[in-house]
């Protein structure tokens, strides 16, 4: 398993990629001003960053009893990936809409939209991550 030092790296460097990622690119694409979603990106990311730590200990966790190993094949990080934005964004879809003054209907539009990006852009910053830093081999016993 990763180390508490290890998993909040893990978190802070995929925040701030993101963010730096999705601010332009969402104010692009919704035409809002760039200092709106800026907001939105950061209090999601915020928000994500929390969830994040709490998603994938409890995730490695499960695969740490189910399987003995918390090595992901490619169907397991599909589904981390799906579970984890599902998570985020139904969190994030009251705030979305409260902050940016649109109804429900348009955050759920806007929140999916961020949630298509995060779930490709978390599949290839986790790979990346693991290759960077990999998971420790176990100490044999």
């Amino acid at each position: 398993m990763r180390t508490a030092r290890d998993r909040i790296r893990h978190t802070v460097l995929f925040e701030i990629f993101g963010l730096l990622l999705v601010t332009p690119l969402g104010a692009l694409a919704f035409a809002m001003p760039l200092q709106d979603i800026g907001v939105i990106g950061v209090g999601g990311a915020t928000l994500a960053m929390l969830w994040n730590y709490i998603y994938n200990y409890g995730f490695d966790r499960l695969m740490q009893r189910w399987r003995g190993t918390t090595l992901k094949t490619l169907p397991l990080r599909v589904l981390h990936a799906i579970l984890f934005e599902l998570g985020l964004l139904l969190a994030l879809l009251p705030l979305i809409a409260w902050y940016l003054g649109i109804t429900l209907w348009q955050a759920l539009v806007m929140d999916i939209a961020f949630a298509l990006f995060y779930m490709v852009y978390a599949f290839v910053f986790n790979l990346a991550y693991d290759r960077v830093y990999p998971i420790p081999a176990p100490n044999p016993a």
